[in-house]
């Protein structure tokens, strides 16, 4: 079986300043990894070399079978846009756009008829609990409800792979804690992949596995779900 995430050996410098050194990390098809670590410990640069945002300086970097790193930049955003969902702390909803148009976009991108992706969008706003927010604005909607927008945007293309970024930062705790029960809840639904960057310990719970990015490199950790407190029912 394909994995959906394979690094062998990656390193990645900027400048004279190592951010990673020999990371190898493996994601099953459907599995959720919870990347813990702390602020500047090098996160999002891997979240970002398994995007293909960011080139590695030496090692392997494979999404689905694709090797990123031997990709040019279209095929790199070929495979983001067919395969990949994101999820971001800041939402980055567009201001000027209802949720519905928000949502439609990545499937625009991808060539599909606006009528389709809009049916779509709407389909997936109301799988997320925000049916009835389909023409607000994202100054309209309160802090979970953006999350929400964006969570349904990174999922209506139906992806291989979620990637999210510490995606309850802004959300005070009784809010974060709905939207990483959201978020788990349609992962699972789905059967994607879900590789969750945070340096939180609440939001590491929704993960079958951790990894901590330490000195450069990997460590294992125990299970999210042998540990005290993890999420034991989520909604459907």
């Amino acid at each position: 079986m394909i994995p959906a995430v394979e690094l062998v050996g990656v390193r990645k410098a900027f400048g004279a300043h190592l951010v990673l050194h020999g990371v190898s990390l493996r994601v099953a098809p459907a599995e959720r990894v919870a990347l813990l670590g702390e602020s500047g410990s090098g996160k999002s640069t891997l979240l970002n070399l398994i995007a293909g945002l960011e080139a590695p300086d030496a090692g392997i970097v494979r999404v689905l079978g694709h090797e990123m790193s031997a990709l040019d930049a279209d095929r790199r955003a070929g495979v983001r846009r067919a395969h990949i969902g994101f999820v971001f702390q800041a939402f980055h909803l567009l201001a000027h756009l209802d949720a519905v148009q928000n949502v439609a976009v990545p499937l625009l991108l991808a060539g599909e008829r606006a009528d389709i992706a809009q049916q779509r969008a709407a389909h997936w706003l109301d799988a997320v609990g925000v049916g009835d927010r389909l023409h607000a604005k994202p100054g309209e909607l309160s802090g979970g409800e953006q999350q929400r927008v964006a969570l349904a945007r990174a999922l209506v293309h139906e992806p291989a792979l979620v990637l999210a970024d510490e995606p309850t930062g802004n959300l005070d705790p009784a809010s974060a804690q709905r939207a990483l029960e959201r978020i788990a809840s349609t992962i699972e639904r789905t059967g994607a992949a879900l590789v969750l960057v945070t340096h939180s310990e609440q939001a590491a719970r929704i993960a079958e596995r951790r990894v901590r990015l330490q000195r450069h490199a990997l460590q294992e950790e125990a299970s999210a779900r042998s540990m005290p407190g993890a999420l034991r029912s989520m909604p459907q």
